[in-house]
């Protein structure tokens, strides 16, 4: 439907042209047109119905030549008023070209106006000149419809203009938006996997235990390597437009494999865990993920060894997550970059949540309230 329409409106032009000159030769309806000179009707010629046409044949330009067309129109016009030749439908081709012109011309359009104002008064002191009974206020007001048509036209303009404007916005606005939403995603992925990864190469690398533990922790690192890979995968899903980015499940899932994750890397972590997610969509499991996620991460670079204790509860209404690190206030700091807890709190924002990080007596404390 959309593509008919838009086809439709390319060729308004030509389909009220060919409406002018066609109904200029249906019996009750050719006389309907612009009597401007209100002469003596002269006997139709070829040179008549030349003009004639001129007048409604001409609009099929509008559209691709507006200062042609209205050029056209108007000496068509004039010229058919000063022979007095009887009044045709297709005179209101003039009207059509006035309104167009207003809103098509693009450049000169001061120079184009004026022009058309010089060329109306020449033509009402040429009818007078020639005997025509029309008085001055029958031209002057004749004169206010032509350039009302043209104010009209360049409103019509303004405003097509203007959407266009907040149609472009809108893109690009749209396109900020998942720019935003990607690097998010890609902040959560990319940080908790190789922080994790990095921590538990080091203890590897320093561990003075057996072979068996070394070959854990090793098992740990791929299994943590193969999680980031999952989530990669997925967000280039979403570059290419086949997953949703913002309901798309990550690898992890699960608070209690995060917080056994952490563990594994070495962090003291505490699980407290209240009620049962019952109907939560996606985007909202997915935002509890990220937050416990991010904080945990946080958490395992900035006061590394220092007790952590995640709060997860549910009811009805909303899903009330805390997270608390007893550290200095380093642990507020993100990775620099401005994705971190900014890039949560926009997550939490956009599922209609409220959060929080601050520092409390208690430590650093990362609060989040999801609806459910």
């Amino acid at each position: 439907m959309d593509a008919r329409l838009s086809s439709l409106s390319r060729h308004a032009s030509i389909v009220a042209a060919v409406a002018l000159v066609g109904l200029s030769f249906v019996p009750g309806v050719e006389r309907q047109g612009v009597d401007l000179a209100e002469l003596p009707d002269r006997s139709m010629d070829v040179l008549g119905w030349v003009l004639l046409v001129a007048q409604g044949a001409a609009v099929a330009l509008l559209r691709r030549w507006p200062v042609i067309c209205l050029a056209l129109v108007g000496i068509a016009f004039g010229a058919y008023q000063l022979l007095g030749y009887p009044t045709t439908f297709a005179a209101l081709g003039l009207l059509v070209a006035v309104a167009g012109a207003g809103a098509l011309v693009r450049r000169h359009r001061r120079a184009v106006g004026l022009a058309a104002v010089g060329g109306y008064v020449l033509l009402c002191i040429a009818l007078d000149w020639v005997g025509s009974p029309t008085r001055v206020l029958d031209y002057i007001v004749f004169g206010l419809l032509l350039a009302s048509l043209w104010v009209v036209g360049a409103w019509l303009r303004s405003r097509a203009q203007m959407q266009r404007r907040r149609g472009a916005e809108a893109e690009r606005a749209a396109v900020e938006a998942e720019r935003a939403r990607i690097a998010r995603e890609l902040h959560d992925v990319i940080t908790h996997h190789v922080t994790a990864m990095v921590v538990q190469a080091d203890a590897a690398q320093y561990s003075t235990d057996d072979s068996a533990r070394t070959g854990a922790t090793l098992a740990m690192i791929g299994e943590t390597g193969r999680t980031a890979l999952t989530d990669l995968r997925g967000l280039l899903g979403a570059l290419d437009g086949t997953v949703d980015v913002a309901a798309r499940p990550p690898a992890i899932t699960d608070v209690e494999e995060l917080v056994e994750r952490a563990r594994a890397a070495g962090q003291p972590v505490e699980l407290t865990r209240e009620g049962e997610p019952r109907g939560v969509d996606a985007a909202r499991a997915l935002a509890v993920v990220r937050v416990v996620q991010e904080s945990l991460t946080n958490a395992i670079k900035h006061a590394n060894g220092a007790s952590t204790h995640v709060r997860v509860r549910y009811d009805e209404e909303e899903i009330d997550v805390t997270i608390t690190t007893a550290a200095t206030s380093a642990v507020e700091q993100s990775d620099g970059g401005g994705h971190g807890l900014v890039g949560l709190r926009e997550r939490v924002s956009l599922v209609g949540g409220e959060f929080s990080a601050a520092n409390a007596s208690d430590g650093f404390v990362v609060h989040a309230r999801i609806p459910a």
